[in-house]
């Protein structure tokens, strides 16, 4: 069924868990082009083509800003009008809450940074409105920048990043990104692929696998511990540095789904007794506030350690992150602003402020 990969000899034999069965392993293979045609020869009329002049690739801050014009265009023009010149009154307190309220602040992150503002305005004796973004956007950097706290994977091999989310919310294909990502940092990467549910998540896996040169464990049919299991195994045996390996997606109110995940915690546990290193969590923005309830039932369930926030450039609803530090402070260690292989990155409180309103 996959003409494009080539199964790799098996790793060197390793005790077996009971509960974990061998996995197959899938890796790349070389794809050989066709050169039975012969090359094209061009009319003797055929006038030679101008190349086109390369396109100026665009830097990570001008992709952030990019990928977060929706949101930046509702707060800006909502704000722009605040901004704009008068006196700081409570009028001005009344409009600038209901801006950050249809930003998807959420009510609890909008009086913090209400009440944040009116401490600063009072202590440096701001009178004129237009001097109110910057005390915005300080208070916005106060409140978001406990968030910013960068993976670290040094000192532990393998390092185990155990993935979790609702379908649909990216998770696949974040892991296909994070793969990428370390990658470019020198890390050799294992894929586990343990969404053994959703059709066509293993293939979809294999996939990023092949694009990013990846091995990938799997199982047609299988659970979804025991693959986890066979990938940390095999990737103690070859001296990789990291396993992403991907889970099942669940709703938070499937409570025996939940249970599942839990399953696949404790079986990774047995595999490397310290593992799972980092226990992340794949949100949508799109969903908004919705978010804050996922974040509270998957870390009831798994411990969480970290956050991944994708699809900003598909929503208005950036605030968010504001609502998530407010309520349940997990670390956002990554963001996505696009659908390109590079369009994940570590989140920055700073540059993200700066994003949504420069």
């Amino acid at each position: 069924m996959f003409s494009f990969f080539k199964k790799k000899s098996a790793p060197p034999a390793t005790p077996a868990s009971s509960e974990a069965p061998a996995a197959d392993t899938v890796s790349s293979a070389e794809l050989i082009p066709d050169t039975s045609l012969p090359p094209e020869i061009p009319s003797e009329a055929a006038v030679a083509p101008t190349t086109p002049a390369p396109l100026k690739k665009m830097s990570w801050t001008e992709r952030l800003k990019a990928g977060l014009s929706k949101t930046r265009d509702k707060l800006g023009k909502s704000l722009a009008g605040l901004f704009g010149g008068g006196k700081i009154d409570e009028d001005l307190y009344d409009e600038l809450e209901t801006v950050l309220l249809t930003a998807d602040m959420g009510v609890d992150a909008t009086l913090h940074l209400l009440k944040d503002v009116r401490e600063r305005v009072s202590l440096k004796g701001l009178k004129d409105a237009t001097e109110l973004k910057g005390a915005l956007k300080d208070s916005l950097n106060g409140l978001i920048g406990p968030l910013e706290q960068p993976l670290d994977v040094a000192g532990r091999k393998p390092y185990v990043i155990m993935m979790a989310g609702v379908n649909g919310a990216g998770k696949t294909t974040s892991i296909g990104k994070l793969a990428k990502y370390f990658q470019s940092q020198g890390k050799s990467v294992l894929l586990a692929a343990g969404d053994t549910f959703r059709a066509a998540a293993r293939e979809q896996l294999i996939a990023w696998g092949e694009r990013n040169n990846v091995t990938v464990i799997t199982q047609l049919g299988g659970d979804s511990a025991a693959v986890c299991f066979d990938a940390i195994k095999a990737a103690q045996a070859r001296g990789i540095d990291i396993v992403l390996a991907d889970t099942a997606g669940r709703l938070p109110t499937q409570l025996h789904l939940m249970e599942e995940i839990k399953k696949v915690k404790r079986v990774i546990q047995k595999a490397l007794p310290e593992a799972p290193h980092e226990v992340m969590l794949v949100l949508d923005a799109n969903i908004g506030q919705n978010a804050i309830n996922q974040v509270k039932v998957f870390d009831e369930a798994l411990g969480l350690t970290g956050l991944i926030l994708t699809k900003l450039d598909g929503t208005a609803k950036g605030g968010v992150i504001a609502a998530i530090a407010k309520q349940n402070p997990v670390p956002l260690r990554f963001i996505g602003v696009g659908e390109g292989i590079d369009d994940l990155r570590p989140f920055s409180a700073r540059d993200y402020v700066d994003a949504l309103f420069d």
